[in-house]
C-alpha cells in the first residue's frame, strides 16, 4: 500500500536530466507515488490510476521540488551576534575573529541550551523547505565543547561535520601550530566517532594551506571526509588544496582566479556557495556564473551561522544568486537541490526519481521561478522528509 501519493501537480521539478532534455527534468501534469519513504513512481497524473489504490493528495497545479539539501551550516551554538551585523552595516569590515565571541557563549551554555537552539534552527530549516542538511562543530574549540557540539549534532542529522580547526583557540593564542597539534590529536580522537567529515578554514586570521593539509590528512587518516572552507576573505591557494585532496566541497570561494575556475571544472570537488555570508557581510559575490560556464559542479548554501550568514532560508540564497551571482532560477534551484546532494556525496536525496528518498517540498506556487521572483514571500506550504510530513501550512 503507498503512504503517500501527490496528484495534479502543476509542474514537478525531479532533477532528472533524461526528461524532457531539461536541467530539471519538469513533468507538467504529474504524479507521484511513495511507498516506505521512497519514490516509487513518477509520472503524468493521467496515468496515476495504473499505479496505486491510495487517494492521493490534490496538489491543485502547484509546484513541487525535490526538498532542498543545505550542505553547509553552523547550528551547534550559543549566543547571537546582531551588533556584528549592525556595525558591519555601518561601515565596519567583517574579520573571522568574531567567531571567539560566539565560542565563549558556547562553551558556558548546557547541553540542553544547545539541543534547544539546534532544534529551534531545524524547525526553521524544514519550514524553508530544507530536508536534508549538514552542521558543523566549531564553536568550542576545546576538547570537551567540540566533542559535546558533535554528539549534539548527530542527533539531528547523519551529516556532521568536525570543525575544530574554525580557528586558532583564543586559547592558544600565538601557537597556531600547538592548536593544530591538539586538532589533529586528542581533540580529533573525541571527535571523530561522533563525525561524517572534517573541515578546516583555510584564510586570513585562520589556518595555512600547510596547516590545513596537516589537518585535513590527519580527519582522512581517522576515517572522515574532507570538506573547506576557502577563499571567503582571501586567496591563500586553499583550492589547490581541496582539488589535491579530492575534497568533497570547497566552501565560500568568495576570492577565484580563473586558474582556480579551471581546475574546480576538472575536479570532483563541488564548489558551494553561501551568498547569505556575502549579502550580510557586503562582500563581492563569487564567480558562479564563470564556475558554471567552465562545468565546475555548485551547489547553493544556507551557510546559517550567528556571525555571517544567520539565515536557514534557502528560498532567500536562491533569489539572490539569481538576482547577484548572475545565477538563473534552474541553476540556483539544481544547485540548492541535487548540487547540494553531491557536495554531501548523495546520491538518493535532491531528485524525485524512482528509487530517491521521498523528501520533497510543495511550494504555494505555480513554477519554482517563483522562489526568486517573489523574494521573501514564504511559498513552503508542505514538507516531506521520506514521505513523512515535517512541515505544512496545514498546520501552523
Amino acid at each position: 500500500m503507498s503512504n503517500l501519493v501527490l496528484t495534479n501537480i502543476g509542474e514537478l521539478v525531479t532533477n532528472d536530466h533524461s526528461i524532457n532534455n531539461g536541467q530539471l527534468g519538469i513533468i507538467n501534469d504529474a504524479a507521484l507515488v511513495v511507498d516506505n519513504g521512497v519514490i516509487t513512481w513518477v509520472g503524468q497524473a493521467s496515468d496515476l490510476d495504473a499505479h496505486t489504490s491510495t487517494k492521493p493528495m490534490d496538489m491543485h497545479g502547484q509546484s513541487v521540488i525535490p526538498g532542498f539539501v543545505d550542505s553547509h551550516a553552523h547550528l551547534v551554538f550559543a549566543g547571537e551576534r546582531s551588533h556584528e551585523f549592525a556595525a558591519r552595516m555601518a561601515g565596519e569590515k567583517y574579520e573571522a575573529g568574531g567567531i571567539k565571541t560566539t565560542v565563549a557563549a558556547t562553551r558556558a551554555a548546557d547541553d540542553d541550551d544547545l539541543r534547544t537552539n539546534v532544534s529551534r534552527l531545524v524547525d526553521e530549516m524544514h519550514a524553508c523547505g530544507i530536508t536534508t542538511f549538514e552542521t558543523k562543530s566549531g564553536y568550542g574549540l576545546d576538547v570537551e565543547t567540540e566533542q559535546r557540539s558533535v554528539r549534539i549534532a548527530t542527533e539531528f542529522t547523519d551529516e556532521v561535520t568536525y570543525l575544530g580547526a574554525h580557528v586558532v583557540s583564543p586559547d592558544y593564542a600565538g601557537r597556531a601550530d600547538e592548536y593544530v597539534d591538539l586538532v589533529v590529536g586528542e581533540m580529533l580522537n573525541a571527535c571523530a566517532p561522533h563525525a561524517k567529515w572534517i573541515d578546516v578554514f583555510c584564510d586570513r586570521g585562520a589556518f595555512t594551506v600547510e596547516q590545513a593539509r596537516t589537518i585535513l590528512s590527519a580527519g582522512m587518516s581517522a576515517g572522515l571526509i574532507p570538506r573547506m572552507h576557502a577563499n571567503q576573505l582571501e586567496n591563500l591557494g586553499a583550492v589547490a588544496l581541496a582539488v589535491e585532496l579530492d575534497v568533497a566541497s570547497a566552501d565560500h570561494l568568495t576570492h577565484l582566479t580563473d586558474e582556480d575556475i579551471a581546475a574546480l571544472a576538472s575536479s570532483n570537488t563541488v564548489a558551494t556557495l553561501v551568498p547569505g555570508a556575502e549579502f550580510s557581510t557586503r562582500a563581492t559575490y563569487p564567480r558562479a556564473r564563470d564556475l558554471i560556464d567552465s562545468g565546475a559542479k555548485v551547489a547553493l548554501a544556507t551557510d546559517c551561522n550567528p556571525g555571517s550568514s544567520y539565515t536557514t532560508n534557502m528560498p532567500f540564497c536562491i533569489a539572490v544568486a539569481v538576482r547577484d551571482m548572475k545565477m538563473t532560477p534552474a541553476e540556483a534551484l539544481y544547485a540548492a537541490t541535487a548540487g547540494g546532494a553531491q557536495a554531501l556525496r548523495r546520491t538518493d536525496v535532491g531528485r524525485i526519481t524512482v528509487g530517491s528518498r521521498a523528501d520533497i517540498t510543495a511550494l504555494n506556487a505555480p513554477s519554482y521561478i517563483h522562489l526568486a521572483y517573489r523574494p521573501g514571500v514564504p511559498l513552503v506550504k508542505h514538507v516531506w522528509s521520506q514521505g513523512n510530513t515535517i512541515f505544512s501550512t496545514q498546520h501552523n
